[in-house]
């Protein structure tokens, strides 16, 4: 029985050495995985149809992001893709949260509310 073949470069050995420390490892990393990422950025993109980001700077934030996190300890090619899928997770929905809400009715639901919380009497006035 056959198992599944290598790639043609060895990402799990390459992101061990990079672990490591080895810079060049990272340089060679990047080309060999960038496609997939921005696969998977497309990915993420469709389920949010309101998104401004690209496909690109979304790869790019990641990278940014992954490069700044040396304390990770790849295991293998599925745990790096897998913690760079969670990491474009969570840079949309930093995005998301930072994007202004525009929407009227939001706007009258926080004022109802803001409205609400100071016609209310503060404890120990009744």
């Amino acid at each position: 029985m056959r198992g599944v073949a290598e790639p043609a470069v060895p990402i799990t050995a390459l992101l061990l050495a990079w672990g490591a420390g080895d810079e060049r490892a990272l340089d060679q990393i990047v080309p060999v995985v960038y496609a997939e990422l921005h696969r998977m950025a497309h990915r993420h993109l469709r389920r949010e149809p309101h998104q401004s980001l690209q496909a690109t700077s979304l790869v790019n934030e990641l990278y940014v992001r992954i490069v700044d996190a040396q304390a990770v300890k790849w295991h293998d090619r599925a745990h790096f893709f897998a913690i760079s899928s969670r990491l474009m997770r969570r840079i949309l929905v930093d995005a998301a949260r930072r994007r202004p809400c525009g929407s009227a009715a939001a706007a009258r639901i926080r004022s109802r509310s803001t409205k609400r919380r100071s016609s209310r009497p503060a404890a120990g006035r009744i």
